[in-house]
This record gives structure tokens, C-alpha cells and sequence, in this order.
């Protein structure tokens, strides 16, 4: 994987992008969004509105709403990897956070440019606020309607990610982490008949 700000997995949900922002390195845990560059860079890649506006306080309140979807999909899907929160008081508040922010989302009938109605979730405020509201709503969506049960935690040596499993024999988030466990099992088994 590079080492770089990227969009791992480009593919998955946004909620599953917005968690994939933790990731392993070689040598290292990655933070996509450790800086409010990484930040702006991220809502560009992912095609969120009001990347020009974000500050500080965007940061870190993203950065809350990714921690808690993280520690729900966790508990969701019994990851036990190092570094996986899934114990109770850390899930009342993930979950207490994700409601926080999903409330912000409110329905509202607007007129858009061309003077017809049209629906619209948090109308007015900012764009970035928009965004991470309707980011919220849609985790909610993923993390407690009927596709919770292809949330998976990738198990690849050293992996961290989450992702979508969309076919009946994906069992890891790449490729990569797939060939990469396959190696580590032919190495264990060949090891214990030494």
C-alpha cells in the first residue's frame, strides 16, 4: 500500500472509506486524517463539498465521527484485531457520537436553481457540516440496516481495514492482504513439520 494520503478501496461505501482512513504501512499505523490537508485531500478524493472550508475543529470532529464508526463496525463484526474497540462503554459512546451527528441530518424541502422543489438533507449551514451530517446518517444506515452483515474486518497479516464483502469468496479487503495471509498459513504449516 503507498505510503501517502490516498482512498484505499475506492470501491467500498463512504462510511467503509471514512474508516479505511486508519491503515497499515510496512513500518507503520497511517492517519489519513492527521492534518487538515489530509483532510481537505480526503473530501476531494471522495467527492464531499466544502473541502475549503474546513478547519481544525472539522478535523477533529470527523476524526470523532471515524473513531466511533470504527469501534460500532468492531463490535458489528467481533474484531478481535489489535488496536479493534469493542467493549461496552467505548460502544455506548460510538454509538451516542454516530446519533449526535446523524441528528444534524434533517430532512427540508428546498427550490434549487431552477425553482422546483427538491429534497435536501441539513439545509444551510456549511457544506463540510452537510457532509459529515449525511456521512453520519449513511454509517448509521450501513453500520444497522441489512448490509451490517457483509461489514467485514480484513484478518490479512497486519491489516487494519474494513470492507463490503460483495462476493461469496472475497475474505479480505485486497488482493494483497489475501496473498499475503496464504503466505503466512504455507509458512506456519511448513514450519511445524520441521
Amino acid at each position: 500500500m503507498p505510503e501517502e494520503i490516498g482512498d484505499l478501496l475506492p470501491d467500498e461505501p463512504l462510511p467503509v472509506r471514512l474508516m479505511n482512513t486508519v491503515w497499515a504501512g510496512r513500518h507503520r499505523v497511517h492517519d489519513d486524517l492527521a492534518t487538515v490537508d489530509g483532510l481537505r485531500l480526503w473530501f476531494e478524493r471522495t467527492g464531499l463539498p466544502g473541502a475549503e472550508q474546513l478547519e481544525p475543529a472539522d478535523l477533529a470532529a470527523l476524526r470523532r465521527l471515524r473513531d466511533a464508526v470504527r469501534r460500532i463496525a468492531a463490535h458489528v463484526t467481533g474484531d478481535d484485531r489489535p488496536g479493534a474497540s469493542a467493549g461496552a462503554d467505548d460502544l455506548d459512546a460510538a454509538l451516542a457520537t454516530v446519533n449526535a451527528e446523524a441528528a444534524a441530518c434533517m430532512p427540508a424541502l428546498v427550490l434549487d436553481a431552477d425553482g422546483r422543489p427538491v429534497l435536501r438533507w441539513h439545509a444551510g449551514g456549511r457544506e463540510a457540516d452537510r457532509a459529515r451530517a449525511e456521512l453520519a446518517l449513511e454509517a448509521a444506515r450501513l453500520l444497522g440496516g441489512a448490509e451490517a452483515d457483509l461489514l467485514r474486518a480484513c484478518h490479512g497479516p497486519g491489516c487494519v481495514l474494513y470492507f463490503r464483502k460483495d462476493h461469496p469468496r472475497r475474505g479480505w479487503c485486497s488482493a494483497g492482504c489475501g496473498n499475503r495471509a496464504r503466505v503466512a498459513r504455507h509458512y506456519d504449516r511448513h514450519r511445524r513439520h520441521r
